[in-house]
């Protein structure tokens, strides 16, 4: 194909990857991730500079922010007002940012609801005191500028900060095929790391790590990540830090004084209260907020009693509320040669030395030539008042006074404009003083200059004397404690000193489960929606879990104190428990955690284990018995006798074995064994399966019930139907093989007939 003059052939597949690419760059380079220099992405360099150039300096008065956005939008960063606006409230809120770059008149947010400011026609701004640290030396040849978009304006293509912004404020961003999250720290700590590294050449992580003791967030809390772990994460750039609240115990109550960063007061606050109405928190009177204007979080835990453990309870919180929280830590930036990476603390405050370095070098070279400049001017004024006559006559009586000027007391053409500038008031003879006062005092910051330029040394002591004096009138106290601790633990049933009674569960047909005090009670007579009746009883003591066992082999866990009372209707399980349609629970256990049970398919699988295998927290329930395709559990056997020694295990056609109790693996879940051998080919035509299972001791009596007729198992009968675990089996008598259930009873005193 032969193209057009100017059109350029290209496949949809290199087009389409290369712009691609090139749209990955744009956003990671000029969108998502900030620079190492001054810590800001382009958004929020354009903000702070089109502030700066509209005159809103800290002294300045307050301008709307629809003005500054404005600016910002017109003259440099042609995106949407609304993503702007909001990348300018987050400079200005105190508890998002560590050292705020702009100070805000008006609503801008809350710790509570950071997003519930108001418009930008609305709020008010100018920016801080501390955004003096990025702007001060703009002008004076520090920085490279470029065109804006349009070309028609020049902006800053870096902004020359004085301190390391990037890990003083932080930031997060979400790039294409990578992001950043850069925790806030301390001022005081950051600048002593700076100064150690400024008077020595040779510095590690640990070194470093002397003076940063790890990320210091707006809000305070506590920083629970051990050291080892900080010192790892700071050395590889990226990891995970822990935050907890920070709790005041007093008598009879826990007060909430500090929250994790960006952690809403009103969200901790309905996470407590939900626990507290579903009765997981008994130990609990009420929660209070006391928060005012002096004391922003402030949260009052009532308990019922003083006798409650509160170091307890405490863990139990922080382990399910957002009262701990954990943050990525990424110090994924755009690095001195523009390009993302992911680097370490030291490389990090390294590289932004020698930026800092490489600044104050060109800030004092602009200097030196303004100075050198100002001298070279100076001697032509001086020529000039030394021969002011000669000078005068010139300038009245030639045609070209310049070239003259020039050719006659060998001047540049810059001295020569300068003292044709020069206005007659200027031409006294006392003026002569004055050029030499000039000249003395340029010259003294002449030869200061030369002499910091001129050693390795002197830049660097020049360099750190500056970073002190910023730090001075910046710097503050750290406001996260970092305080190893262990790790939180969701509060046990028994912990939760729930009274031991007699209870009664009942789960309807349909599903809806309900609680009622004592055994006593009557199912059948209590109150069930149209449709539904009673499904499964259980009885048990209020403090065993209960266990609710699938079909498909997974057990879901509640306790007595979770569910409504009977005198309701109950409430589905489906509140409880994330469950499927179709599921249904072939059993109800409540037992105490060590009691023994067998779980066994109608495939003639199984094991024993005990109930705390079965018990869990979470809403998805836990997978226990592992099943073949078509396969379901069955009843789980409670093993109520501790002297069990044997198992009867019988299949619908009538076949029965008894095999010894040792011959069952113990297993907290799984598959299992074997139990009965049943044909593959006859189970997956439903001909043949498991329909009752018993375990029992040799001295007591089996029974098998069919129908109302009962068999008796005992003596050589039993003897008759033993072998080995995963054997055939035996048929039973006719008339028997169709086992409805088995039965155990202690031993007769006389021979009974099989029926």
């Amino acid at each position: 194909m032969i193209a057009n003059e100017g059109v350029e052939i290209r496949s949809i597949a290199d087009f389409a990857e290369r712009s691609y690419l090139d749209y990955s760059m744009y956003v990671i380079l000029d969108r998502a991730l900030p620079h190492l220099a001054d810590g800001l992405k382009p958004v929020q360099r354009r903000i702070i500079y089109a502030m700066s150039e509209l005159g809103l300096k800290s002294t300045s008065k307050y301008k709307k922010s629809a003005r500054t956005v404005g600016d910002v939008l017109g003259k440099f960063h042609p995106h949407g007002d609304q993503s702007c606006y909001e990348a300018m409230v987050l400079l200005a809120q105190p508890f998002s940012y560590r050292y705020p770059l702009i100070d805000g008149q008006g609503n801008w947010g809350s710790l509570d609801d950071p997003k519930s400011f108001a418009a930008m026609r609305y709020t008010e701004a100018k920016l801080s005191k501390y955004a003096q640290i990025l702007l001060s030396e703009l002008g004076e040849g520090t920085v490279d500028w470029q065109l804006n978009f349009d070309g028609t304006l020049q902006e800053p293509c870096l902004l020359p900060a004085r301190l390391p912004n990037m890990l003083l404020n932080g930031a997060s961003g979400i790039a294409v095929g990578m992001a950043t999250d850069i925790p806030p720290h301390n001022m005081a700590e950051v600048v002593a790391a700076c100064v150690y590294i400024l008077e020595n050449d040779e510095v590690t992580t640990a070194d470093v790590l002397n003076f940063i003791q790890g990320p210091d967030y707006p809000t305070g809390g506590q920083i629970i990540t051990s050291k080892d772990e900080i010192t790892e994460i700071y050395r590889l750039g990226r990891g995970s830090i822990k935050v907890r609240a920070k709790v005041v115990k007093e008598k009879q109550q826990l007060v909430i004084t500090e929250l994790p960063y960006q952690v809403s007061a009103s969200k901790v606050m309905l996470q407590i209260a939900e626990q507290m109405r579903a009765k997981k928190l008994p130990m609990l009177a009420d929660i209070r907020d006391e928060s005012d204007h002096e004391t922003p979080i402030r949260i009052a835990l009532v308990q019922r009693s003083n006798r409650v453990d509160q170091d307890e309870l405490l863990s139990h919180l922080f382990a399910s509320t957002d009262l701990e929280k954990s943050y990525r830590v990424n110090l994924n930036v755009i690095d001195l040669k523009r390009s993302p990476k992911v680097k370490g603390i030291l490389q990090i405050l390294n590289d932004w030395v020698g930026y800092r370095i490489i600044t104050v070098t060109k800030r004092l070279n602009f200097h030196l030539d303004k100075i050198n400049a100002r001298l070279h001017i100076l001697e032509g004024l001086l020529i000039a008042y030394l021969n002011i006559d000669e000078i005068i006559h010139i300038i009245r009586h030639e045609d070209e006074p310049k070239k003259v000027l020039m050719a006659r007391f060998k001047l540049t053409e810059i001295q020569a404009d300068a003292i044709l500038d020069t206005k007659l008031r200027h031409l006294s003879r006392l003026e002569e003083e004055t050029i030499r006062a000039e000249q003395d005092k340029l010259q003294e910051e002449k030869e200061r200059l030369q002499n910091i330029l001129s050693s390795k040394s002197n830049l660097k002591s020049f360099v750190k004397k500056e970073i002190k004096a910023d730090a001075k009138l910046f710097a503050d106290a750290r406001r996260s404690e970092i305080k190893e601790a262990s790790q939180a633990k969701i509060l046990t049933h028994q912990a939760k000193n729930i009274p031991v009674e007699p209870v009664t569960i009942v789960l309807s047909k349909k599903g809806w489960v309900r609680v009622a005090k004592g055994h006593d009670i009557d199912p059948a007579g209590l109150s069930y929606k149209a449709g539904d009746g009673c499904g499964q009883v259980v009885l048990g003591r209020s403090d065993c879990p209960v266990v609710f066992l699938e079909k498909g082999g997974r057990s879901y866990t509640l306790y007595s104190d979770q569910l409504p009372s009977a005198r309701g209707q109950g409430e589905p399980l489906s509140k409880h428990f994330a469950l499927n349609p179709g599921d249904e629970f072939v059993d109800i256990l409540m037992q105490p955690t060590a009691t023994k049970t067998l779980l066994l398919s109608n495939l003639g699988y199984g094991f024993v284990t005990d109930i705390a295998s079965l018990v869990t927290r979470g809403r998805k329930g836990k997978h226990i018995l592992s099943l073949s395709k078509g396969a379901q559990a069955l009843r789980p056997i409670i093993i109520t006798n501790p002297e069990s020694n044997k198992v009867a295990i019988a299949t619908n056609v009538g076949r029965l074995l008894i095999f010894d109790f040792s011959e069952l693996p113990q297993l907290t879940k799984g598959k299992g064994n074997k139990l009965i051998s049943i044909p593959k080919a006859a189970f997956e035509k439903e001909e043949e399966f498991v329909v009752a299972a018993i375990c029992f001791a040799v001295d007591e009596v089996l029974e098998v019930v069919s129908g109302k007729r009962i068999m008796v198992i005992r003596g050589d009968i039993l003897d008759g139907y033993s072998g080995n675990r995963a054997q055939r089996g035996k048929f039973l008598p006719r008339g028997f093989r169709r086992v409805d259930a088995f039965s155990i009873r202690s031993p007769a005193t006389k021979d009974e007939p099989i029926d």
